[in-house]
């Protein structure tokens, strides 16, 4: 079982579609976004919802309306997109166990629930090791990362498609956003 669900990659994906190569926003509608990964677009509406909620992306207007970044991409983490979508995560849920132990009698002394729980204090520091880490990368680190990573004329071939869409001569329209 994962930790975070399938809109934190579906959204982190399509974030990156947002950017172009250098890393200047661009602006998409969630149908062709949708269409572009092959994704389900009403899911899709659910997860862009809740990215504008939280700031990370803005409507576009007009009849090709869609979404552009609100902010910079440097200034879009990978945490700020997991929060957004998924909300706050905790890796680990202590049961304070500790106060079971069956030789105890049912009266666990004071030195054995003192203090933190030293499992629930690495599965802590492992949480924010974690945070810290989606926290460095930001959509622009990705979008380069995918860039060295794919050939020029792909870039290209995604750039081509989505303006022949935003032009009007692909999919009509966008489905709204619904509230979640």
């Amino acid at each position: 079982m994962s930790l975070y669900s399938a809109g934190v990659e579906y959204g982190i994906h399509c974030l990156l579609f947002l950017v172009d190569e250098r890393g200047d926003s661009r602006e998409s509608s969630v149908r062709d976004l949708a269409e572009l990964q092959g994704v389900p677009q009403e899911y899709l509406a659910k997860v862009f919802t809740k990215l504008a909620r939280a700031g990370l992306v803005a409507a576009t207007e007009g009849v090709r309306g869609g979404f552009r970044l609100a902010r910079p991409s440097d200034e879009i983490t990978v945490l700020d997109i997991v929060t957004a979508i998924d909300g706050p995560k905790k890796l680990f849920d202590c049961r304070e166990i500790r106060e079971r132990c069956a030789v105890f009698e049912g009266s666990a002394p004071g030195w054995a629930t003192e203090g933190t729980c030293a499992i629930h204090a690495v599965m802590l520091g492992a949480q924010k090791r974690m945070e810290e880490a989606l926290a460095q990368q930001t959509i622009l680190d990705l979008a380069r990362r995918f860039g060295r990573k794919a050939p020029a004329e792909f870039g290209q071939k995604v750039n081509d498609w989505m303006s022949e869409r935003r032009d009007g001569k692909g999919s009509a329209g966008d489905i709204p956003l619904q509230t979640v």
